[in-house]
């Protein structure tokens, strides 16, 4: 006799990514529920008492079973309340709400607010596989869109080849080195700095560099 009832209240719900026939399910084990905690003699009807037990079954459905990434429980039901007045509020004033109206509704703070709507996001996530849409023609997937080489890789590898090399340089090579390319000096502020001439900089920088890439460059 409260099938049809049961089937009402999940029809509520069926524009989530829910299958329909799943909410069917939940709604009947709520109604279930309903029947096994009935008391006749406290005085409501049963359809009255049936409702809220069913809903109830439906919002644990979505709260414990169909988030796509763990959210806390508070965050949820935050997420459900900002959602059902978002709509609410988009029927009444025929436009979407803004965040201060939805905070306003709910007596919530602006921030509250947004982070209930960041909640729903985690809700669904989408396939790494799925066409990505938008500019991209070709129908490519997120997965061959996102990532790439990691540039670190090359300074991993330069560092295991040119750490070694420069510890064998004497001291003086390995200091011009240091105050031309970290602390950024010009040959004529380094010639100054260790007393000698500007072309005798150079050389050193050119000798020094030679060296280094020559040792980096030798097959281990």
């Amino acid at each position: 006799m409260y099938l049809p009832l049961a089937r009402r209240l999940a029809q509520r719900y069926v524009r989530s990514s829910e299958p329909r026939e799943d909410l069917v399910q939940v709604a009947c084990v709520g109604l279930v529920k309903a029947i096994e905690r009935f008391d006749p003699e406290r005085g409501p009807t049963f359809a009255s008492f049936a409702i809220p037990t069913i809903l109830g079954e439906l919002r644990r459905y979505f709260r414990d079973a169909t988030w796509a990434v763990h959210v806390p429980r508070g965050a949820q039901e935050r997420a459900f309340a900002i959602e059902a007045a978002e709509e609410h509020l988009r029927t009444t004033q025929r436009s979407a709400p803004t965040v201060s109206q939805i905070a306003e509704y709910l007596h919530m703070s602006e921030e509250e607010v947004l982070d209930g709507l960041l909640a729903v996001k985690a809700y669904e996530a989408d396939s790494l596989d799925a066409p990505a849409g938008g500019a991209d023609e070709e129908g490519r997937s997120p997965l061959e869109l996102i990532g790439g080489e990691d540039e670190s890789y090359e300074l991993i590898e330069a560092d295991a080849s040119v750490v070694p090399a420069i510890r064998s340089l004497g001291e003086r090579d390995r200091r011009v080195l240091h105050l031309r390319f970290v602390c950024e000096m010009s040959q004529s502020e380094i010639a100054s700095q260790i007393g000698v001439s500007q072309m005798q900089v150079s050389r050193i920088l050119a000798r020094s560099l030679g060296a280094l890439r020559e040792m980096a460059d030798a097959p281990s």
